[in-house]
């Protein structure tokens, strides 16, 4: 869990990007709940930029959810800040709200409400003229495909298309900053990947911290991926960043020859993965595999050597 667990995460941050502007910026962040027995957040430093999708994770208790509400004001920080498109979430925390969407981990749609009624109500609460208002409606029913539910109470529809509704919603009035807490939670594969595209469509000019459980989600959207642990930051950068610096490398399938020795004899121990007598896997780091040699193990020694797979980005995260 903790960097120093895994010396490489703390010491290989990359740079943080300077062509970009920060729509989100946490500095020192603390929260202490409890009269001070339960630290959530550990002196929290994390930008988010604009344009950008950053994939905000780490375990059940890392502080995720509480460092969220604290940027949409829910909570106060017990110390440091937090600036939102430039404002001090400690002063300015009512002109921040007029640009900032929130989609909460559970879905907080009224039930005698329609579709449609649901987007005016957050496109007036956004200060929205009436004309404004019926053009997001338009808008918002095409890109989540329920023009044929407009006039539908949600409780009438499924839970796929209640949770497409709930993200899109932050993004009425179009939210600059918008914070997703696990917004594909509990739905089909069909509608998490309805969400996927909506997201992607509205990622331009906008900041979205989107906390997930999902590994191949993270690695799929997030431009960026931060990792928190213990309220602690453990590393953030792009995923083929963090999958070159933290991952298990590449994969081989090999098999052998029937007459040749066992594998194990041309690997190091420390690189072995076991396997039956005939086939076995052997881990290689990243970069150091050339082709040359490569090519050589496979003519000389083996029937057939395939390169499976880059190690996918859920092979990172376990160790931290």
């Amino acid at each position: 869990g903790h960097p120093e667990d895994h010396p490489r995460g703390m010491m290989s941050l990359p740079e943080e990007p300077a062509h970009l502007e920060p729509g989100v910026y946490i500095e020192n962040l603390v929260k202490v709940y409890r009269h001070g027995k339960k630290l959530a957040v550990d002196g929290l430093t994390l930008g988010f930029y604009e344009g950008q999708i950053t994939s905000f994770l780490g375990h059940n208790g890392a502080g995720k959810t509480t460092t969220m509400s604290i940027l949409t004001g829910l909570f106060p920080p017990t110390s440091g800040t937090a600036y939102i498109l430039g404002k001090d979430i400690r002063t300015d925390l009512s002109a921040i709200r007029q640009s900032l969407g929130v989609c909460p981990q559970h879905n907080v749609l009224f039930s005698m409400l329609t579709v449609e009624e649901h987007i005016w109500f957050y496109a007036r609460l956004k200060g929205l003229s009436e004309e404004q208002v019926s053009a997001e409606i338009e808008h918002i029913l095409q890109d989540t495909g329920l023009p044929h539910k407009r006039r539908s109470r949600t409780s009438t529809l499924s839970g796929g298309m209640q949770r497409k509704l709930s993200v899109a919603l932050a993004f009425v009035g179009g939210a600059k900053v918008v914070i997703l807490d696990e917004p594909t939670a509990g739905v089909d594969p069909y509608a998490r990947r309805g969400i996927w595209d909506l997201l992607l469509k509205y990622r331009q000019g906008r900041t979205i911290i989107l906390s997930t459980h999902h590994m191949d989600e993270a690695d799929i959207l997030g431009d960026r991926i931060a990792i928190i642990s213990h309220g602690k930051l453990c590393c953030v950068g792009s995923s083929l960043y963090l999958k070159t610096q933290l991952g298990t490398g590449y994969y081989l399938t090999l098999v052998k020859k029937e007459a040749e020795p066992s594998l194990s004899s041309y690997c190091r121990e420390t690189d072995w993965l076991g396997g039956t007598e005939g086939k076995g896997s052997v881990q290689v780091t990243g970069w150091s595999l050339k082709r040359q040699q490569f090519v050589a193990l496979m003519w000389k020694r083996f029937l057939y050597a395939r390169r499976s797979r880059k190690g996918f980005f859920a092979q990172v995260a376990p160790p931290l």
